[in-house]
C-alpha cells in the first residue's frame, strides 16, 4: 500500500460502543444527537449499545431515517417534544439537532452492553442477522423477568447459551488479567466472534493500557478492536455527565471525587482522532469496519406478524364478513340502507387487501369478553370512522350520526395499521388486561412502555440537590412552575427569591437544569397500549416486569412501535364508564329500571334544558370551567350539538379562530354562507365552519382536488404528536387547487389557515361522537336521577374534575338529602336510602373517611346485626383495633348513638387492647372498670367543620365561608353575581379550580366557592404577575374586580387578589390546612407535598428506614399539638 493511500484508511472508523441517555443517569446525549453527530464526523457506522437495554435504538433508527429523507432539515429530539396536559399544545423549545450536509450517512448497528452480575467484563453484543437479534431480545427478557423493575440479572452461562450469531466485544473492568477466564470461556463457545475491546483511558497511560489490551488479545486469541466507549455526542456535555453520575450515586457534586470524568474525551470522535490514538494498533481501527460489515441486521427487517385469530377452522376474513353480516341484522332490524351496505363492502375489501381482518377480530373478542363479564366498554378515536367497528359492537356511533371517512381510520397508502382504542371501566380494566395475558401468553403479549422524562420541576429539584442548593431554595424554585412546564427556572423568580444570578455556581446550575430537561428518567407502563404477536413477542423486543404486580411491558413506547409499523390495541380505563355502570346497577336495585348505554332515552328535552343552564357538575367532558361557560352560549338541543360542544373547546378550533364564527352563526349574529354546494355537503352540520379533522380532509378532497389518501397525508402533517414533516409542503397545492375550482384567494387562504389551526390539536369527529354519547348518558342520569348519579360518581372516585365536597354541595343544591357516615347505617360504598316521601337520599360511606380500609368496613357491616349500641360493642363484635375506632370517632360516625365527636373519642380512648380479652369479656363476672361520668366541653361549629374536612374532605354542617363572612365585611355572595348591577365588587371563596391553559396566553382562570355557589374569576397576565404567589398558592382568596356578563355566563375580571388562607385559622382549629385542597385535574399549579399526604395504614408502625414517611394529617398534628385530642 502506498504512502498516498494511508490517509484514506484513517478516514474510516465505526464506533461500536455508544451509551445514550437511555442508560438512565449515565449517558449524556440523546440517541438522535449521537446519530446526527456521527453523520457530521463521517463515521462509517455507529452502534447504539445501552446497558442491558434496546430502549433507545428505535429513536436512533428514526433519526437516521429522517436524515435520509430530509437531508437539509433539522432532526427533532422526541424526548424534548413537550405538550401541555390540558391543551395538548407543544410547549417549550423542541430542541432540533441541526446537522450539516454530509456526503454519506453512518450505518446504524443495533446492539447492547451486557452488564453481568459479579463479572470483571462487560460485553458489547452486536447481532449479525435477524435470528441473532431474536436471541439477544430473548436473552434480555430472561434477565429482566428474573429481576425487579428496571433491573437485569444475567451471568456468563446465560451468554454462553444465548449469544450465537452475535459479535461479542469484551470491555475489561479493572485489571486485565481478571478478564482472561471470561473471554476464553466465550471464545471457546463462539470462535471468530469474540474480540477484546480497547478503550483509551485518557489519563496519560493510554499507550501502556492499549499495549496491555493487545497482549490480552494475543493470550486469549480474541483480536483487539478499537472502542471509544462514548457517553456524549459533544464535549460540552461533560458537566452534565458528572451531574448524572451524582444523581446515580446519590451524592453532591462536591463529593464526586474520582468518579468525575477527568476530561471530555468520552465523546464521539472523528476517524482521524481515533487513528491518532491507535497509531501503534492500526488493525484495531480497521477491525471496527470488518465487524460493522458483518453486522447486517437492520430494524426494518422486523417483520411483525399479527395473530391469526382463526376459530373453528374459519379464516379471519370469512369470520369478519360473517360477523359484519350478523351486525347488519342486529343494528338495522328494518333492513340496512344502501349506503351502509356499500360502506361495508368497501371496508371489507380494504381490510382484506391490507391483511388486517385478524386485528378487528382481536378487538371484537376483547370487547365480547368484557361484555360477558358485565364490564362496560366502548370504542373511541378513529375507530368510529369504521362501519365494521359499529357492526362488531366495538363502537356505538352509527354511520348516520357522523360523516364517516374510512381513510381517517385505515388507508391503503399510509402503510400503517389502524388505531382502535377501547375504553373500559377504570376499576375493572385489570380483568381485561389479565384476560389478554391469559389468552396469548406473556411471551406473545405485552404493554408498551412510556418514557418518563425530566420536566422542569424534577430537573430543578434533582440538579439543585446535586449542585448543593438548599432544599428550601429548590422547593421555592420548583414551586413556581405550572403543570408539565419544560422552560426551566425563570430568572425573574430567581431574583424574587433573593438569589444572585451572577453567582457562578447558580448560573451553572440553571444552565444544567436547561440541559437535562427532556432527558429520560426511567421506563413506565403505557396506559393501555398492548402489542400482541403471532410468534414470540420477546423475539421482537425485550420484555421486562412493570412495577405493578402481574404486568409486563416491552421496552419501546408507542412512537417506537409506530415507527416500526407494529400493531397496537389500546385497552384504556375510563372513570365515567365505571360511574355509569354503577349508576345502572343502583337504578336496577332501587328503581327496578334496567338500562344500558344503548337504551338510555334519547333526545330528552329536560336533559338538554339542564345542560343549557350549565348545570353540569360531574357530567362527562362538559364539567370543566371552559365547557360550563360555553354551554349557555351553545344551548345544545340535540345529540350532534353535544358532539360539537365536546370538540369545540379545544386548542385546534380555538387557535384556528373557529369558535367565535361558529357561535355567532349559531346565535344568528352572522349569516351562514357556503361558497359552493360541494362545501355545503361537508360543512353543513357545522354551519360552514370546519371543526373536525375529517372536515379538513374532506375540504381538501372536494375543494382542492386532493385524493382521499393525499388528504390523509395532510391530516398527518397536522398531527401534533408526529410533527417530523411540515404542513407548508401542501399549502401551494391546496390553494392552487381551490383557485382552479373557482374559489376566491381570500377564501382559500382562510380555509388553509383554519386547517392549520388543527396543527396543534385537531379533534376527530368520531372521537367527539364517542365522548358525546357518554356525555349525554351521564347528563340524563344527573337530570332524572341526581341521587343515583352522585352516589355512583362518589363510588367511582378518584376520577373527574371535582372533589367529593363539590359533588355533595351540588347534590344538596338539587334538594337531595345527604346523610352523614354512621356505623349503624353506612357501608364501604356510598349508598341510597328511601325517604318517607319516596325520594332517595344519599348515605355517605366509609370510603369517604381518609385512610379507612375496605376490609374494616366489611367487618363492621358483617357483624352489625341489629346495630351497635356503643363503641365498645363495635370493638367486641367486629374485632376492630382502637386506631380504627378512633378514625370512626374522628369522622363523627357515632352520632346516631347519641355520642358527639369528642364524647365518642373519649370512649374509644378507654379501649386499650387490639383484641378483647376473654377474662374481661363478661361485664358481670369480669373485673370491668366503671369510669366516672365526664362532661366534656362542646366543640364549636368552626372546630366541627375543620374536623369534617380533616377526616372526610367535606362537611355537611357548614361552609367555612359561612363562618368567616361576618368578620370579612364588603363581600358579595356568589349567588348574587348573576343579578347584581354591573360594578366593581369583592368576592371571597375557597379555590375549586385553578387553570392556565396553553391556549390562553398566560391568562389564569379561577373558580371560587362560597356557601351560596361558585364564581368564575379571570386573572389577566399583568394581574397574575402582580399577585402570582396568592394566585398559585392560595386556598382562600379575596378578589376585587369588575363584572362581565353574557346571558347567564358571569365572569369577575380580577384587579386585586389577596390570599386569605391564614384566616381559616379563625375557625379555631390547628388543622385548618385540610380545607381548600384541590383535585390535581382541576389545579394546574404546583402541589406542595403537604397537600397530598399518603395515608399510612392505621396499624402500621414507622420504621427507622422511613424517617420522613408521609402521614395522615392528624398524625402530623399530634406531633405539633400533643394535647389536641380534647383541647
Amino acid at each position: 500500500m502506498t504512502q498516498h493511500n494511508r490517509p484514506d484508511l484513517a478516514k474510516d472508523y465505526a464506533e461500536l460502543a455508544v451509551t445514550t441517555n437511555f442508560t438512565f443517569l449515565t449517558g449524556a446525549s440523546h440517541p438522535e444527537e449521537m446519530v446526527t453527530r456521527a453523520a457530521e464526523l463521517g463515521l462509517s457506522a455507529i452502534a447504539i449499545t445501552d446497558r442491558n437495554s434496546l430502549a433507545g435504538v428505535v429513536r436512533a433508527y428514526a433519526a437516521l431515517k429522517s436524515l435520509r429523507e430530509t437531508a437539509q432539515e433539522a432532526v427533532k429530539i422526541r424526548s424534548q417534544q413537550q405538550f401541555d396536559g390540558s391543551s395538548r399544545q407543544s410547549r417549550g423549545p423542541s430542541g432540533p439537532v441541526v446537522h450539516h450536509a454530509t456526503p454519506r450517512l453512518p450505518k446504524l448497528i443495533v446492539g447492547c452492553r451486557l452488564v453481568l452480575a459479579n463479572s470483571p467484563v462487560d460485553w458489547i453484543a452486536l447481532p449479525r442477522d435477524r435470528a441473532a437479534y431474536a436471541r439477544l431480545t430473548r436473552l434480555l427478557t430472561l434477565g429482566k423477568r428474573r429481576a425487579g423493575k428496571g433491573e437485569c440479572h444475567l451471568d456468563l452461562d446465560d451468554l454462553a447459551q444465548g449469544c450465537a450469531g452475535m459479535m461479542l466485544i469484551a470491555l475489561p473492568k479493572g485489571r486485565l488479567s481478571r478478564a482472561v477466564s471470561s473471554i476464553q470461556t466465550l471464545r471457546r463457545q463462539f470462535p471468530n466472534h469474540v474480540y477484546v475491546g480497547a478503550v483509551p483511558r485518557y489519563d496519560g497511560s493510554d499507550q501502556a493500557w492499549l499495549a496491555g489490551c493487545a497482549r490480552l488479545a494475543h493470550k486469549t486469541s480474541a483480536p483487539m478492536v478499537a472502542v471509544g466507549d462514548v457517553l456524549m455526542h459533544r464535549a460540552n456535555r461533560r458537566q452534565l455527565a458528572d451531574v448524572l453520575t451524582c444523581m446515580r450515586e446519590h451524592i453532591t457534586i462536591d463529593e464526586i471525587g474520582t468518579r468525575a470524568l477527568p476530561n471530555a474525551e468520552r465523546r464521539l470522535k472523528a476517524p482521524a482522532d481515533m487513528a491518532r490514538l491507535f497509531a501503534d494498533h492500526p488493525a484495531a481501527i480497521r477491525r471496527t469496519l470488518d465487524i460493522a460489515a458483518r453486522c447486517s441486521f437492520c430494524l426494518s427487517e422486523l417483520s411483525y406478524e399479527y395473530p391469526d385469530e382463526i376459530s373453528d377452522s374459519e379464516e379471519p376474513q370469512a369470520r369478519l364478513a360473517r360477523l359484519a353480516a350478523e351486525g347488519l341484522k342486529r343494528r338495522y332490524p328494518q333492513g340496512p340502507t344502501d349506503k351502509a351496505i356499500a360502506q361495508v363492502k368497501k371496508e371489507l375489501a380494504l381490510v382484506e387487501k391490507l391483511k388486517f381482518p385478524a386485528y378487528f377480530l382481536t378487538v371484537h373478542d376483547i370487547v365480547q369478553f368484557a361484555r360477558s363479564q358485565g364490564i362496560l366498554c366502548q370504542g373511541r378515536g378513529s375507530a368510529a370512522n369504521s362501519i365494521l367497528c359499529y357492526l362488531l359492537g366495538i363502537t356505538d356511533v352509527s354511520p348516520e350520526t357522523i360523516t364517516m371517512v374510512v381513510e381517517r381510520f385505515v388507508s391503503e397508502h399510509r402503510g400503517e395499521p389502524p388505531d382502535i382504542d377501547v375504553d373500559f371501566e377504570h376499576e375493572r380494566r385489570e380483568e381485561v388486561i389479565q384476560h389478554i395475558y391469559a389468552k396469548y401468553g406473556r411471551h406473545r403479549a405485552g404493554l408498551c412502555a412510556t418514557v418518563i422524562h425530566f420536566r422542569a420541576r424534577a430537573a430543578i429539584r434533582e440538579v439543585g440537590k446535586v449542585m448543593g442548593l438548599s432544599q428550601d431554595v429548590t422547593a421555592s424554585l420548583s414551586g413556581q412552575i405550572w403543570g408539565m412546564s419544560s422552560s426551566g427556572a425563570d430568572p425573574e423568580r430567581i431574583r424574587e427569591l433573593g438569589l444572585d444570578m451572577k453567582d457562578r455556581r447558580l448560573a451553572q446550575t440553571i444552565r444544567l437544569i436547561g440541559e437535562i430537561i427532556g432527558f429520560p428518567r426511567h421506563l413506565s407502563q403505557h396506559v393501555g397500549g398492548f402489542v400482541i404477536t403471532k410468534g414470540r413477542l420477546d423475539e421482537l423486543c425485550p420484555i421486562e416486569n412493570a412495577a405493578m404486580e402481574d404486568r409486563t411491558i416491552i421496552e419501546w413506547d408507542k412512537d417506537d412501535i409506530d415507527t416500526l409499523g407494529i400493531l397496537k390495541v389500546d385497552i384504556l380505563g375510563l372513570g365515567m364508564l365505571t360511574c355509569i355502570r354503577k349508576a345502572f346497577d343502583l337504578l336496577l336495585g332501587h328503581e327496578r329500571k334496567s338500562l344500558s348505554i344503548a337504551t338510555v332515552p334519547q333526545a330528552d328535552t329536560a336533559t338538554y334544558d339542564m345542560l343549557c343552564v350549565a348545570d353540569a357538575v360531574g357530567v362527562f367532558q362538559v364539567e370543566s370551567r371552559a365547557q360550563m361557560n360555553f354551554l349557555p352560549r351553545m344551548k345544545p338541543r340535540e345529540f350532534y350539538d353535544l358532539v360539537i360542544e365536546v370538540a369545540i373547546v379545544r386548542p385546534g378550533p380555538i387557535q384556528g379562530g373557529m369558535v367565535h364564527p361558529y357561535i355567532n352563526r349559531r346565535q344568528g349574529r352572522e349569516a351562514v354562507e357556503f361558497p359552493s354546494a360541494a362545501l355545503e355537503q361537508v360543512l353543513g352540520k357545522t354551519l360552514g365552519v370546519p371543526l373536525f379533522q375529517e372536515q379538513a380532509m374532506q375540504i381538501a378532497v372536494v375543494a382542492a382536488g386532493f385524493t382521499p389518501e393525499e388528504a390523509d397525508r395532510l391530516r398527518r402533517s397536522l398531527a401534533t404528536f408526529r410533527r417530523m414533516g411540515t404542513i407548508s409542503t401542501f399549502r401551494d397545492r391546496f390553494i392552487n387547487g381551490m383557485l382552479e375550482r373557482g374559489y376566491t384567494p381570500d377564501f382559500a387562504d382562510r380555509c388553509f389557515s383554519q386547517i392549520e389551526g388543527f396543527g396543534e390539536y385537531g379533534f376527530p369527529e368520531s372521537h367527539a361522537a364517542a365522548f358525546a354519547m357518554l356525555a349525554y348518558v351521564s347528563a340524563w342520569l344527573k337530570c332524572h336521577h341526581p341521587a343515583v348519579f352522585a352516589c355512583a360518581l362518589l363510588n367511582s372516585q378518584p376520577m373527574g374534575f371535582y372533589a367529593p365536597a363539590q359533588i355533595v354541595r351540588d347534590l344538596r343544591e338539587h334538594q337531595v338529602d345527604v346523610r352523614p357516615i354512621c356505623v349503624n347505617s353506612s357501608a364501604w360504598d356510598n349508598t341510597l336510602e328511601r325517604c318517607a316521601n319516596g325520594a332517595l337520599a344519599l348515605r355517605l360511606g366509609f370510603r369517604q373517611i381518609k385512610g379507612f380500609k375496605e376490609e374494616d368496613a366489611d367487618w363492621i357491616v358483617a357483624a352489625r346485626g341489629n346495630g351497635y349500641p356503643d363503641p365498645s360493642a363495635l370493638w367486641l363484635r367486629a374485632g376492630l383495633g382502637p386506631a380504627v375506632l378512633e378514625r370512626l370517632a374522628e369522622a363523627d360516625a357515632f352520632t346516631e348513638m347519641g355520642l358527639g365527636r369528642r364524647d365518642a373519642l373519649w370512649q374509644v380512648k378507654a379501649i386499650r387492647g387490639q383484641m378483647p380479652l376473654p377474662l374481661f369479656n363478661d361485664p358481670i363476672e369480669g373485673e370491668g372498670i366503671v369510669e366516672p361520668a365526664v362532661t366534656l366541653p362542646a366543640m364549636h361549629l368552626g372546630e366541627e367543620v375543620v374536623e369534617d374536612y380533616v377526616s372526610m374532605r367535606l362537611s355537611l354542617r357548614a361552609h367555612p365561608m359561612e363562618l368567616l363572612r361576618p368578620t370579612m365585611p364588603g363581600l358579595t355572595p356568589h349567588a348574587e353575581l348573576a343579578s347584581i348591577p354591573m360594578q366593581t365588587l369583592t368576592v371571597c371563596g375557597l379555590v375549586v379550580t385553578r387553570q392556565r391553559p396553553g391556549t390562553a396566553s398566560g391568562v389564569v382562570f379561577l373558580t371560587l366557592e362560597d356557601e351560596t355557589g361558585v364564581s368564575n374569576v379571570v386573572v389577566w397576565r399583568k394581574v397574575y404577575a402582580q399577585f402570582r404567589r396568592a394566585v398559585m398558592g392560595g386556598r382562600l382568596l379575596r378578589v376585587t374586580g369588575y363584572l362581565q356578563r353574557e346571558g347567564i355566563v358571569v365572569h369577575l375580571i380580577a384587579q386585586n387578589i389577596e390570599d386569605m388562607s391564614p384566616r381559616l385559622s379563625e375557625l379555631g382549629h390547628p388543622m385548618d390546612g385540610a380545607i381548600g385542597i384541590t383535585q390535581p385535574q382541576a389545579d394546574d399549579a404546583p402541589r406542595p407535598a403537604r397537600q397530598a399526604p399518603r395515608v399510612q395504614p392505621a396499624r402500621a408502625q414507622p420504621t427507622r428506614a422511613q424517617p420522613t414517611r408521609a402521614m395522615h394529617p392528624r398524625e402530623q398534628a399530634k406531633r405539633l399539638f400533643p394535647s389536641r385530642d380534647f383541647h
